[in-house]
């Protein structure tokens, strides 16, 4: 499976007085599935501040990780767990992010 979800919010009215937002988000996923419900997955958060001064507007995390879909009695389960190291982030921003994810499904 592979996609993208691409995001901007701006602001365009509200008081003068408050600061102005431009803000994108990007989330291209990459999925590759194994036999016995394994899966290699990579879904980074790649975000831009285009408010933001020159050389602190973006955050570009490059990672992945595992998961594994299964059954707890009756009820399917998709658990996993992902790591990004952020090759651009401005300054303080974190150097790593770690996703533990755990989805209860409910199919029809």
């Amino acid at each position: 499976v592979i996609g993208a979800l691409l995001n901007n919010v701006w602001s365009f009215a509200g008081a003068s007085d408050r600061a102005a937002v431009s803000q994108m988000t990007l989330q291209p996923f990459v999925n590759y599935n194994f036999d016995g419900g394994w899966f290699l997955s990579s879904g980074p958060l790649i975000t831009a501040n285009w408010e933001a001064p020159s050389g602190q507007q973006w955050t570009v995390p490059v990672g992945g990780g595992v998961g594994r879909t299964y059954r707890i009695g009756t009820q399917p389960v998709t658990t996993s767990l992902t790591a990004f190291y952020n090759v651009e982030r401005p300054t303080g921003g974190p150097e790593w992010n770690i996703r533990f994810q755990m989805t209860f499904m409910f199919p029809q």
